[in-house]
C-alpha cells in the first residue's frame, strides 16, 4: 500500500446509506454518487460469496454491498493507486473485510490470476464503467475524472470480457449504463452472457430513463426480462420511497441471480 493519504486536506470524508457507511474522498476529481449505491442495491449477493468490483474508486459501491450483505468475501479493483489505497483505508474504517487492488481492466488473464483473481473465480462482478462518450462529452481537465467518465468507445466491451472472464459459470454480471446506449450493452452482453435482467432509472415519472442497471448470467441461454424501473424523484422533486429504501441500503430489484437463476431461466 502507498502513502497513507487520511490526513491530507486533500480530502473530505462524506457518508452514504443514511449514514452507515462513511468514505474518505479526494475533493478534486471523480467522487461517488448515487451511482455507486444503485449498482449496489442491484447486485443480489448472498453471505459467503465471492465479489468483485471493477473500477472501484475509493470503495462506494463494493463496501456499500458489503454493508448490505454480511460475510461476503469481497475485492476492489482501480487502475489508480492512490484510489486503491484510500478504498483499502475505507473498508478498514467501516470495518469492512476487502481486499482493494491496483490492477487495469484491460490486463491479461495472467496479470489477474497474478493478483488472485484466476478465471472462473467470482460469483459475482460489479461495475460501472465509464460511459460518457469522448464526442458528446466535454472532457474533464482533471485526468482522475476524465478516465472515471470517459468512454474510449471500447470499455464495454474490454470491462465485459474481463468480467466474463472473472466470472464462474452461473456467476451473476451487474452494471451501470446509459439508458440511451442500452442496445450496446444487450449487443456486448450476447457473448456470453444471457438471462438479462434491465432495470430503468427515471430522474422522475414520466421522464425518459437516464440510467440501466442491467444483471446477467454467464453461460446462460435465458432470455430478457425488464423489469419494473425505479423512479428516483415524485413530481414534487422529492425522492420516492423507493429511492430511499435504495439509498438507504436496501436492494432493489428480484433476488434470483447466478447459479439459481441459471437454473431457473432453462427449465
Amino acid at each position: 500500500m502507498g502513502t497513507d493519504p487520511v490526513h491530507s486536506d486533500d480530502l473530505t470524508e462524506d457518508a452514504f446509506l443514511a449514514g452507515r457507511l462513511r468514505l474518505r474522498q479526494f475533493r478534486r476529481g471523480h467522487r461517488a454518487g448515487h451511482d455507486a449505491i444503485l449498482l449496489a442495491a442491484a447486485v443480489p449477493a448472498r453471505a459467503g460469496k465471492r465479489a468483485v468490483e471493477f473500477g472501484a474508486g475509493t470503495g462506494a459501491a463494493g463496501l456499500a454491498l458489503a454493508r448490505r450483505v454480511d460475510g461476503i468475501d469481497l475485492t476492489l479493483v482501480d487502475i489508480d493507486s492512490a484510489l486503491v489505497d484510500l478504498a483499502q483505508i475505507n473498508a478498514a474504517a467501516n470495518g469492512i473485510a476487502a481486499r482493494a487492488i491496483a490492477l487495469d481492466v484491460g490486463a491479461s488473464a495472467s496479470q489477474f490470476a497474478d493478483m488472485g483473481l484466476p478465471p472462473d473465480h467470482a460469483d459475482h462482478v460489479m461495475m460501472n464503467p465509464p460511459f460518457h462518450a469522448a464526442d458528446r462529452h466535454r472532457a474533464s481537465p482533471d485526468e482522475g475524472r476524465r478516465t472515471a467518465h470517459v468512454d474510449t468507445g471500447e470499455t464495454l466491451d474490454v470491462w465485459s470480457k474481463a468480467a466474463r472472464r472473472v466470472l464462474k459459470p452461473g456467476g451473476c454480471l451487474t452494471l451501470i449504463w446509459r439508458a440511451d446506449e442500452l442496445d450496446r450493452v444487450l449487443d456486448v452482453l450476447e457473448r456470453g452472457f444471457g438471462a438479462v435482467e434491465v432495470i430503468p432509472v427515471y430522474p422522475k415519472p414520466d421522464a425518459v430513463a437516464i440510467r440501466v442497471l442491467v444483471r446477467a448470467i454467464k453461460g446462460s441461454r435465458g432470455p430478457l426480462q425488464i423489469l419494473p424501473g425505479l423512479v428516483l424523484n415524485d413530481r414534487q422533486g422529492h425522492p420516492t420511497a423507493a429511492a430511499e429504501h435504495v439509498l438507504r441500503g436496501g436492494a432493489l430489484g428480484s433476488e434470483p441471480c447466478g447459479e439459481t437463476a441459471l437454473g431457473m431461466r432453462e427449465k
